[in-house]
């Protein structure tokens, strides 16, 4: 009895072990493919299998090594069109909302994942606006908000320049709503119910060039600023209207205050 149950610990144990070595392998495999530049080897794992185990829990990049370390520094803004207490409309002044957010990393030895949300969705955003015509980004500076149709009208001016790539207009598009969607949380958590329409600026600040590490007169370079329109609202199925309020609120009102 004593061997035999000697023997079923070893093999419980070997068990464990394979197991173990098979989650890690996997894990190890999934992060590589997913880390690194896109290659075929990709295509080893089916439909989108990776991009569900990787995200959201997973999520990274190690661009900040060589041969292009991220250099910069993205934020999102928003602004808002409120009607004030005799029913004019008003813009609301521009709020930092990656500045917000990222105040909860700030000294947190445990970060929530939503600290980076915004910087994600601006760098998105500007790659997105980047692969446009020049047309067509002169079509994103305008206002687009009347109606439930102003994005799809949005999308259909972009495609009607021939000169531009269809598929980085549709890319665009989805990356407008991603945004237009956040922005209506923020707008709506510190401005209410009564926003009317919403207007996002992506800006990036590159950091001093390496060369320049040593010298102590060198300054960041200026800020680049990607404009659009006024936009309509958009609430996307699954956003916690509620809940959201709950946390950006409070903590805009505490970046605000050690802000003076």
């Amino acid at each position: 009895m004593p061997k035999q149950s000697i023997s079923r610990k070893t093999l419980v144990l070997r068990a464990s072990v394979a197991v173990s070595l098979l989650a890690a392998t996997w894990h190890i495999f999934a992060s590589f493919l997913w880390i690194s530049p896109p290659t075929p080897l990709r295509e080893l794992v089916p439909g989108d299998v990776l991009q569900s185990y990787m995200l959201p829990w997973y999520g990274q990049s190690w661009s900040v090594f060589a041969p292009e370390p991220i250099n910069g520094d993205y934020a999102l803004n928003v602004r808002a069109l409120v009607p004030d207490e005799n029913g004019e409309m008003v813009e609301t002044e521009w709020v930092n909302a990656t500045a917000v957010e990222q105040s909860w990393a700030t000294h947190n030895l445990f970060p929530p994942r939503a600290a980076g949300l915004s910087v994600r969705q601006a760098s998105s955003f500007s790659n997105a606006w980047k692969a446009l015509t020049a047309e067509q980004q002169q079509t994103a500076a305008l206002n687009y908000f009347k109606g439930d149709n102003w994005l799809g009208r949005m999308r259909d001016a972009m495609l009607a320049d021939e000169e531009g790539d269809d598929d980085a207009v549709i890319e665009y598009i989805v990356q407008e709503r991603y945004t237009d969607a956040y922005a209506t949380q923020v707008a709506h958590a510190l401005w209410g119910e009564d926003v009317q329409r919403v207007q996002y600026e992506i800006t990036r600040q590159n950091v001093i060039p390496f060369a320049e590490r040593n010298n102590p007169d060198a300054k960041r370079p200026e800020i680049q600023r990607t404009s659009v329109g006024w936009r309509g609202l958009i609430v996307m199925p699954g956003q916690d209207e509620k809940a959201f309020p709950e946390v950006f609120a409070p903590a805009h009102a505490d970046f605000v205050a050690e802000e003076k």
